[in-house]
């Protein structure tokens, strides 16, 4: 099985940042996109930030320029550098990651969340 394990939530004031890490383990072949997601209460899950194996990212358009998506392939681990945050950024943020595992079946699985809170 895989298991997807978030750090680095937390409480912040307007402006400040945060880095949240995610770290894939188990039975990996290969890891093919790897993003983040948010929900905050009353609202939908929604894309905040995606990255390809090759790199390649798309971001939601709230957080384009002020957030930063990369992994470290060799770790199976993606992190999400938030910047010049607000209190609209408040939610639980979920990592998803689509995996190859040694069965060769792909699977798409989901951490469990973590808090990001941000005061005015």
């Amino acid at each position: 099985q895989v298991q997807l394990v978030e750090s680095g939530g937390g409480l912040v004031q307007a402006g400040g940042s945060l880095r949240l890490s995610c770290a894939a383990s188990g039975s990996i072949f290969s890891i093919n996109v790897m993003g983040w997601y948010r929900q905050a209460p009353g609202n939908q899950r929604e894309l905040v930030a995606v990255i390809a194996g090759g790199g390649l990212t798309n971001y939601a358009d709230s957080v384009k320029g002020r957030f930063t998506i990369s992994r470290d392939n060799a770790k199976n681990t993606v992190y999400l550098q938030m910047n010049s945050l607000k209190p609209e950024d408040t939610a639980v943020y979920y990592c998803n990651a689509v995996i190859m595992m040694l069965t060769r079946v792909r699977g798409d699985f989901w951490g469990q969340g973590t808090q990001v809170t941000v005061s005015p």
